[in-house]
């Protein structure tokens, strides 16, 4: 398919090349048009450099002005060179995690109105024109109250693109729209692979971890292995919060988890494309019996 067009919707900084940096970088590299909005500048992130420590100040929101460089870092890592802050750097807060006292301040994410945000968004959909819109599923893949805001957004903007009545621009339907996902059985194996290896940080049960998928409700497997390097590149990038010891990594809790290339997605709403099977699981796939879509773009006619 030509004029591929793929609209990624992430919270914070460093979330886009955590969860889907392999596969932005993968179709990127294939020709296609990869668009990332990132929701806050991530003012609320725990800082893991000593050096960096002063970042910290609340009262000039330091680290969400630094964040933007490092983000800017990482999208070049990736080949993404359309990147948008959601209504502008710092128009909406990040908002700390659920229950914390900065999810009620004011321009906290959290506390954005909806319709307000999506239709910012749609902006950038109706000018993008994207066939496939990534972000999370209705819980922000682990609870955090921008990502769940983050789906919250994007659903509605993913309506409102395509109504005629609604806004400026020339209306645009998405055909596809995909919550990020990481099969239960990865995660097993993964924490198996971490204790083995013996490397620095904690291991933590998988049935303690906050996300975490059952395998039969992930649709699509997208094999990035060859761009994992600019994954990594990318997450190093981001040193405020994560801490990068290859095929490993961490973020400020020390819990370690493994820089995947193969990334998985649950299709929530599109026709579903062609499943064929995945990558054997002695070269970092799930195999069979786990016969899923290979690209995000499968069955867009």
């Amino acid at each position: 398919m030509t004029d591929r067009r793929l609209l990624l919707v992430h919270a914070h900084p460093d979330d886009e090349s955590i969860g889907t940096g392999a596969t932005m970088a993968r179709y990127a590299a294939e020709g296609a048009h990869v668009t990332l909005v990132t929701c806050t500048l991530g003012e609320e992130g725990e800082i893991i450099p000593v050096e960096l420590s002063h970042l910290a100040s609340v009262e000039d929101d330091a680290l969400g002005d630094y964040r933007i460089g490092e983000l800017a870092a990482a999208c070049e890592a990736l080949g993404v060179e359309d990147h948008r802050f959601l209504g502008g750097p710092g128009r909406w807060r990040d908002s700390g995690m659920m229950g914390a006292a900065t999810n009620d301040r004011p321009g906290a994410f959290w506390q954005a109105d909806v319709d307000e945000a999506a239709a910012e968004l749609v902006t950038v959909i109706r000018e993008v024109r994207p066939q496939v819109l990534v972000t999370y599923d209705e819980n922000g893949h682990y609870g955090h109250p921008d990502h769940i805001q983050a789906h919250r957004v994007s659903r509605r903007a993913f309506e409102l693109a395509a109504d005629p009545g609604f806004g400026e621009g020339e209306p645009w339907r998405i055909a596809k729209f995909y919550h990020t996902a990481t099969p239960r059985s990865v995660l097993l194996r993964s924490n198996e692979a971490l204790r083995e290896a013996g490397t620095p940080f904690t291991v933590a049960s998988v049935d303690d971890l906050p996300f975490g998928d059952p395998d039969e409700a992930v649709t699509t497997e997208i094999d990035a292995r060859p761009w994992l390097g600019h994954k990594v590149a990318a997450m190093r990038a981001h040193r405020t919060q994560i801490t990068v010891a290859e095929p490993w990594f961490a973020l400020s809790n020390d819990i370690g988890q493994e820089v995947r290339g193969v990334e998985h997605f649950a299709l929530a709403i599109g026709e579903r494309g062609p499943a064929v099977p995945g990558p054997p699981p002695e070269t970092g796939g799930l195999g069979e019996p786990h016969v899923r879509e290979n690209d995000l773009f499968a069955g867009i006619h």
